[in-house]
């Protein structure tokens, strides 16, 4: 039997957020996507900090176009599935969203 340790970082930290009366948008989960994928110091240099900004604004970008389209392609499966089970009207309110 082979076994390996798990190893956690000692700066472990836990965030929570909420919304009111809603889910989260697209756009605040690429968010919060980006800033557990890209960490920039505060302690790099100027020149490389803002190549590092602009990089995270671009992936950012790329995150929350596929959460949409996510978002899209998950209510055309709703769609289909209500119209299939008989419920057309309730099928269209949902395309609507």
């Amino acid at each position: 039997m082979i076994t390996n340790p798990v190893v956690m970082s000692e700066d472990f930290g836990i965030t929570v957020q909420t919304s009111s009366n809603r889910g989260f948008t697209p756009e605040e989960i690429a968010e919060r996507c980006v800033n557990h994928i890209i960490n920039i110091s505060d302690d790099a240099p100027s020149a490389i900090k803002g190549q590092a900004l602009a990089f995270r604004d671009q992936v950012k970008a790329v995150v929350t176009f596929y959460l949409r389209e996510a978002v899209k392609s998950d209510r055309t499966t709703v769609f289909n599935e209500l119209n299939n089970a008989g419920q057309p009207q309730l099928a269209e309110l949902i395309r609507r969203l």
